[in-house]
This record gives C-alpha cells, structure tokens and sequence, in this order.
C-alpha cells in the first residue's frame, strides 16, 4: 500500500484505545441527550464516529483537508451522520453555538504560546452555550520536561518502519518530536520515506486556570486518567471540564 498523506499514516497507527478512554470521559461528563457537540481538531473522525454511534450529535472540525477526508471515509464506512468542517480552532465566527465542545489528543499544544491558547479558549466560550461544557486534554510539563527528552519508539513490520524519537524543546516546557515513517514502494522496490517535525508545547497549571478564566469560563475541574483520578506530580496529562 502506498500512501499518499502524513494523515494516513497516522491514521494507521494511532492506538485505537485511546479513542476508547476518550469517550469513556465524555460519556462521563456529557449526556447523550444534551445536545449539539464540537469536537475541535476531529482529525480523522476516530473519535468522531465514535461519539456518533454512541448516540451524540456530533460535528467535526479541522484544519486539514487530508485528515476530514479520511473523517469522511470513517463516517460512510461505519454509516453515521458526522458533518464535517474546515476550519481553524482560532477562529469559529462561521459556525453556529454548540451545546458542548471537545478538544483532545494535546491539540492545544501544538499552538505556538499562551495567548494563542487563550485566545482558542474564548473561541470556545464564544460559541458554547451558557450551559455547556468543554472538556479538553494537554500534557504536562512532566511530560515535557522529564518523559519527553530523549524518549523513543520505533515499529516495524512487513512493508513499513516507523520512528519516533523526542527532544526537549528551544522554550520552556516544549518537547519536538522527529517522526519517520519508511513505506515500501512495491513499484520501486525500495522504501519511500515521509517525515514530520512536531512542535508541543505546554504550561504550568495556573497558566491554563488563568487563561480560562480570562476566556469566560468560571467553573473547572481538573483531573488525570481520562477523569477518573486526581492530579500528582507525576501526573502526565491533565483533563479539563469546563463551564461558564
């Protein structure tokens, strides 16, 4: 198989259970019944389908045209309704007011600093009811600064390699991560290489209190294991439900 996009490739080998925690949590925190559901930064509508076989009403939003085409893909295949749309998360004005909004995966993390994030976080509040709930994940700077640095994976199997190797980052609190993925051209008889540098980058805990605040969100509850224990100082990602 040869591929065409970084998003399929990451489609491929993401794990699976993940998507299965991340639901667990929004079934805890959101009913079914309640209403119209944003999942920010969809991806490829693992999560998305999902939700929607679960009975939410849920619409996708993304920047990537690769990754909502393979959401599209996911959506037919499992025969669900999941509209779809491009967009930027710092940027929500075209769209309607939603009942409850998700971001997960760190996608927080992947904008460059601290008023960009506050700045998503008023996108939000801007377009969720007065009684909603958002609920969103980031890493921590444990992970950043102590689990991050010098952390690999690599796979291998018939017609593919993948290599993940983790660096601390140029400013505090970041972590780059160099992903290479080694595909097997059947047509060359050779291996086709497809490689990303990824940006993460994350902030102390009254940095994120504060920026919701700022953004209009009054009541936050944080937690670690998809919601289900408190927060330590081992704790490596934190989970945040939100309200106004």
């Amino acid at each position: 198989m040869i591929y065409q996009t970084f998003a399929e490739l990451y489609d491929e080998l993401f794990d699976p259970a993940m998507y299965a925690q991340w639901l667990d949590f929004v079934r805890r925190e959101i009913p079914t019944q309640a209403g119209q559901l944003l999942e920010l930064a969809c991806g490829t509508g693992r999560l998305g389908v999902l939700l929607a076989q679960d009975g939410y009403h849920v619409t996708g939003l993304d920047l990537s045209d690769n990754m909502l085409a393979l959401a599209e893909e996911h959506a037919e295949q499992a025969a669900v309704t999941l509209p779809l749309l491009q967009g930027d998360m710092l940027d929500l004005s075209e769209i309607g007011t939603f009942d409850a909004v998700t971001c997960f995966a760190d996608s927080f993390c992947y904008l460059p600093d601290l008023t960009t994030v506050q700045k998503a976080f008023t996108q939000v509040a801007q377009h969720l009811t007065p009684d909603g709930t958002f609920l969103f994940d980031v890493i921590t700077p444990h992970q950043t600064d102590d689990v991050y640095p010098g952390y690999m994976y690599n796979y291998r199997d018939e017609d593919r390699a993948f290599l993940w190797t983790s660096y601390a980052g140029e400013v505090g609190h970041s972590a780059e991560h160099d992903l290479t993925f080694f595909i097997y051209n059947e047509d060359k008889d050779a291996f086709d290489e497809v490689s990303e540098l990824h940006h993460e980058r994350t902030y102390d805990l009254a940095d994120y209190q504060q920026a919701l605040a700022a953004a209009g969100f009054k009541h936050v509850r944080v937690t670690a294991d998809f919601g289900q224990t408190a927060p330590d100082a081992q704790t490596t990602r934190w989970f945040f439900t939100c309200q106004k």
